[in-house]
């Protein structure tokens, strides 16, 4: 058996029937189908710059996924390469637990002075799923794990370890790991719910965890739900953990969505996703000083939660630039005005096309489009596609969300994504760089592709055999 080990230089003789192999031998053959599927599985990527990917076959494709939530900054900014080359270049050490990193100051420092409140103790591990886990583990050793019990929405998406998955509600969690004990769920934005929980678990609540915009529903809370919600917590003595791992760093028009709500704080603030300016994987959460001080400021406790790579260097300094980016280059204004530009043209869409899309949701630069495909139901589309289960709804708005991507792709070199929690939303994410004439061409191409209609986009779909995305 030929055991190849490649070198860099190997890898642009790849092709993508290469690639599928080597995703079918050694990642994931389920994976490698599912994409290939669609027009971007077809194909490779050579580089990426802003809003742009670059084909080996040299075409061009326009990225409103967003990167699922990480390309705030486009692909590749300028600014964040130099500022990675230049750490390399000087051959500046990454990593070691025995010096103190001069990088995680600094940048500690600025995230703290960009937040309001005693909101200043800082710890940056990689994912948005590890920051939401230690600011568990913050708020359970805060209570000295006496209180037993946390609460989460019954929307929420916080990772997929096994603790931030345990309170992640998505339907599209179809096993059932072991996770935290003692968990419950509270409807979201419904107070009631809530109180109800809070008298069922009455003094044994450590923590709720909630996120302020539901980037995988794309529902939010409202000011009056989140004050409340900030009362019941100072008054039971519960932390209050505020989920941004999506939405934060400027996407939503404010450096993170709930300072759309003053003199409103969080006791733990967790975020990733574009801290990390589309080119470094890390993370972080922010605690109070008076909850920290009684959870980890103490030479036994101090160490209690580390990772391997917290304060890596690279990492730190990529974050850093992403920050200063995001104020000198004026994201969040970028954010308002792309949400000018946009939401008014998917509104004339939702009044041109009512039969097909039901809602437009969303804030700044984060939009989405839920449809209407209850039509479906009532059409004869199983003569045409009969392995198709109609009575399921689920499966059929997933379909119809699909054959929108797959069209916008296919038609017009626009890559695109969709949401799947209980409320499926096309995702309509462009990067902050992005430009309004860009703006223009996807409001034009999602034009071209919603009126062929639902039922044509769905069988173009089922004839490129993507169905199998759905078994």
């Amino acid at each position: 058996m030929d055991r190849k080990i490649y070198k860099i230089k190997d890898l642009k003789n790849l092709d993508i029937k290469d690639v599928r192999e080597l995703y079918k031998k050694f990642v994931n053959p389920a994976q490698s189908n599912a994409i290939k599927t669609f027009g971007f599985g077809q194909e490779l990527a050579d580089y990426a710059l802003g809003q742009w990917i670059y084909l080996k076959d040299g075409s061009k494709v326009l990225d409103f996924s967003g990167g699922y939530g990480v390309l705030t900054h486009g692909h590749n900014h300028p600014r964040i390469i130099e500022a990675r080359v230049n750490f390399q270049n000087k051959n500046k050490m990454e990593v070691h637990k025995n010096y103190l990193s001069q990088y995680t100051a600094a940048l500690s420092s600025n995230i703290a002075n960009l937040l309001p409140g005693d909101l200043n103790k800082v710890y940056l591990p990689n994912s948005g799923a590890e920051a939401n886990e230690g600011a568990i583990k913050i708020a359970y050793k805060y209570h000295k794990g006496k209180k037993k019990y946390l609460l989460h929405t019954d929307i929420s998406f916080h990772g997929k370890t096994l603790g931030a998955g345990s309170i992640s509600s998505s339907p599209e969690s179809n096993f059932s790991f072991p996770g935290i004990e003692n968990i419950d769920n509270f409807k979201y934005g419904d107070l009631s719910s809530l109180k109800e929980k809070i008298e069922k678990y009455k003094n044994n609540i450590y923590a709720i965890i909630v996120e302020p915009f539901s980037a995988s529903s794309m529902n939010f809370l409202s000011e009056e739900y989140l004050i409340n919600l900030r009362n019941i917590c100072d008054k039971e003595d519960i932390l209050l953990i505020f989920d941004e791992v999506f939405t934060g760093w400027a996407k939503t028009g404010e450096l993170f969505y709930f300072l759309y709500h003053k003199n409103l704080i969080p006791d733990i603030l967790t975020f990733s996703k574009s801290f990390g300016g589309g080119k470094a994987s890390i993370s972080g959460y922010v605690v109070r000083d008076k909850f920290f001080k009684k959870s980890y400021d103490s030479l036994q406790d101090f160490n209690l939660h580390s990772t391997t790579y917290n304060a890596f260097g690279e990492e730190n300094v990529t974050a850093l630039e992403a920050i200063n980016i995001i104020l000198e280059e004026n994201y969040c204004d970028k954010a308002k005005k792309i949400e000018q530009k946009i939401k008014p043209e998917l509104i004339k869409l939702k009044e041109k096309y009512p039969k097909i899309i039901k809602e437009i949701k969303g804030v700044g630069a984060l939009q989405g489009i839920r449809l209407s495909t209850e039509s479906l139901l009532t059409t004869q589309l199983d003569k045409y596609i009969p392995m198709v289960n109609l009575n399921n709804s689920r499966f059929v708005e997933k379909v119809c969300y699909a054959s929108i991507i797959n069209s916008l792709y296919a038609d017009s070199k626009i890559l695109s994504a969709f949401s799947q929690n209980k409320e499926i939303c096309l995702w309509i994410s462009p990067p902050l760089v992005v430009k309004m004439s860009d703006i223009d061409y996807f409001i034009d191409a999602l034009d071209k592709t919603l009126k062929k209609g639902l039922n044509r986009l769905v069988i173009e779909l089922f004839n490129s055999k993507v169905f199998s995305l759905f078994d």
